[in-house]
């Protein structure tokens, strides 16, 4: 198949995007570069500079051919949403739409979509299933689930065959055949394992965390960590289960929650470094707890972690930063 991959030269796009490539898929990548690295593009993929809003009308074009996109541009730092939801609705929401409408123009009907597990907010049942009330605790869930409705109305309206894919925390990287290897370079970086990566490679002093009042057995938040390969491995499932017009909803995570003392504990482990730890206050929009139940993905896309194990991520994101 042809396909697009929007923020192709982010973490997880570009993760993707090697994995299309190795399953015999045509790839362009379209990324502006404001967060992503061009040189993360996978060879083999023909990349196009420029934003969804203003490239997407020439890129995505009847006379290309594509088969479907995975939608992957998008902003994801919660904190800074709140802040700055402004930025948030206009690249997450607003550019979604104008990717959909583009697609209509094309006659191009398959769309996988990178969605987050944020939507549910503070959850009333743990694993969370996809039936469980969304509650979208920040702007960037928020501008997340507005795009989720707007493939259910396209997908009803238009034929538009969807799936949504709402991860939970992703870590790890990918080894690819040749030996080399794609994992997390954000700038600057906001997730737990990277920074405390970081600070064990001596790149940081410490470490904080956000918050250790929360209604948890240590009073930190509880998050259910994912590997990156096997993230990717569900958009490929995802793709190649699209039989016709509707949007699909998954959950993607291991279903094991860690608190981020946890977290810490196993970069310890992993890397035989300390990391000095100082407590913060919580930040606005961070639900205690968030912990997946895949079971739909499990069944409908036929899907299994190959990599569950915590340890694992960590010694994958950590043989890439040294190796970067």
């Amino acid at each position: 198949m042809k396909l697009l991959v929007t923020g192709g030269a982010g973490y997880i796009g570009s993760i993707v995007t090697a994995l299309l490539l190795d399953a015999g898929h045509e790839v362009v990548v379209l990324d502006d570069l404001s967060t992503g690295h061009a040189e993360a593009v996978p060879s083999g993929a023909r990349f196009v500079r420029g934003r969804v809003h203003d490239a997407i009308g020439e890129v995505l074009v009847p006379s290309e051919g594509f088969e479907g996109v995975l939608h992957f541009a998008a902003f994801i730092a919660a904190g800074e949403s709140v802040q700055r939801p402004e930025k948030y609705w206009d690249n997450n929401a607003i550019g979604t739409l104008r990717l959909l409408e583009a697609m209509r123009a094309a006659d191009v009907r398959r769309l996988v979509f990178s969605s987050t597990a944020n939507v549910y907010g503070d959850p009333d049942e743990v694993p969370i299933p996809e039936t469980a009330a969304v509650r979208p605790p920040n702007p960037y869930a928020t501008s997340k689930l507005a795009a989720d409705h707007a493939l259910t109305g396209y997908a009803t309206a238009h034929g538009l065959a969807a799936v949504s894919l709402r991860y939970f925390n992703v870590a790890g990287a990918l080894r690819r055949p040749d030996g080399s290897m794609i994992g997390e370079r954000h700038d600057p970086e906001t997730h737990l394992i990277p920074i405390a990566l970081q600070v064990a490679a001596g790149r940081r002093e410490k470490l904080q965390l956000f918050g250790d009042d929360y209604e948890t057995f240590d009073g930190t938040n509880i998050r259910d960590y994912i590997h990156v390969a096997d993230l990717g491995a569900a958009h490929l499932l995802a793709l190649s289960t699209m039989d016709g017009p509707g949007h699909r909803v998954y959950n993607l995570g291991n279903g094991t929650g860690f608190s981020n003392r946890q977290v810490v504990e196993v970069v310890r482990e992993v890397t035989g470094h300390a990391i000095p730890v100082e407590m913060a206050p919580r930040r606005p929009g961070d639900p205690a707890q968030l912990v997946a139940s895949s079971e739909k993905a499990k069944r409908e896309l036929r899907w299994t972690p190959q990599h569950p194990e915590l340890a694992t991520m960590v010694a994958d994101a950590w043989d890439f930063m040294q190796h970067a």
